[in-house]
């Protein structure tokens, strides 16, 4: 999908979480996982047995799934439904699984309150491992599917005209704001981060792109001060996994470094033309993940520049 497929697919994917309830939403997880994973069974509920605390198990992975998506979210609902399910499957399913992800439909994310259960919920289970997967988690899933399969689960054909949007990754727009704020208070590091020594010209930047990216990894330090802030741990982690995701797509349409740098862009910020001071802070945010390696290629251990081209020694 280009970036205007890839916005209409988002809005009519979002709508669709939205909308869906109970068992819509869980056949909805169920098709979007058995279109990625061949190890992928979805678990229906069966007479006395129930569904044994699981909607579904990825076998090879061994973790269970278990959705969540009524009609209002609150605490109390959530830490039932979560216990309850739980319960059940380390009383019935006990040494079959290694991790229990928790599938909720909440667009707004978790509550304060639930995230402080989950915290216990870990603690207590250990050494099994908790997972809790939204609506980002999602998109990102729906995001490696391929373009019949994902029309299938949108139930329409992703066909758009030509637009202009003004912010690509929505859940973007705070760091944005803050880091177009920062600029021109916010000091530039003097020595660049520690980033593969070779990776820049491994990936072979054009002098233009390699001089953004050096500029804006000076100032990358103030993405991890943003993320080390904000309440929600996770955050940081899911838009990290959306730049790979986003990225090994790019890559199977063109290995032009300066192509994937503009896609990056519009990743960020939309394909709309935006003011220096935002085109700043999109190309701090795509250092910041070039530099954690979300983007752009790793060189091998062997290899060294050559000034003859890529060599491996």
């Amino acid at each position: 999908m280009d970036f205007t497929e890839r916005i209409f697919a988002y809005l009519k994917f979002h709508q669709l979480l939205t909308d869906m309830h109970g068992e819509q939403f869980e056949s909805f997880f169920h098709r979007l996982m058995g279109a990625l994973h061949q190890d992928f069974v979805p678990v229906r509920t069966h007479g006395n047995l129930g569904d044994l605390g699981a909607d579904g198990l990825l076998l090879h992975g061994r973790t269970l799934h278990a959705c969540f998506a009524p009609q209002t979210h609150d605490f109390a609902a959530v830490k039932a439904k979560l216990r309850s399910d739980l319960g059940k499957a380390r009383a019935k399913r006990n040494g079959h699984f290694d991790a229990f992800a928790f599938v909720h439909n909440d667009i707004r994310g978790v509550h304060p309150q639930i995230s402080v259960l989950l915290s216990e919920t870990q603690e207590e289970i250990r050494p099994l491992r908790l997972y809790v997967y939204g609506k980002d988690w999602l998109w990102q899933e729906f995001m490696r599917l391929d373009r019949v399969a994902a029309e299938d689960l949108l139930g329409c054909p992703i066909a758009v005209q030509d637009k202009t949007y003004g912010i690509g990754l929505t859940d973007l727009e705070p760091l944005l704001r803050q880091l177009q704020q920062r600029k021109d208070t916010a000091e530039p590091l003097e020595d660049l981060p520690i980033v593969n020594q070779h990776k820049i010209e491994y990936n072979s930047l054009s002098a233009e792109v390699r001089d953004e990216l050096v500029r804006a990894l000076r100032h990358s330090y103030l993405v991890d001060e943003y993320y080390a802030r904000i309440t929600r741990v996770d955050e940081h982690d899911l838009v990290a996994r959306g730049f790979r995701i986003y990225y090994d797509q790019l890559r199977q349409s063109t290995s032009d470094p300066e192509l994937l740098w503009l896609e990056l862009e519009k990743y960020v910020v939309g394909n709309e033309r935006v003011t220096l001071r935002t085109g700043w802070a999109a190309s701090v945010v795509i250092a910041h993940f070039f530099e954690r390696c979300d983007v752009f290629d790793v060189p091998p251990p062997d290899w060294v520049p050559s000034t003859t081209g890529k060599e491996r020694v």
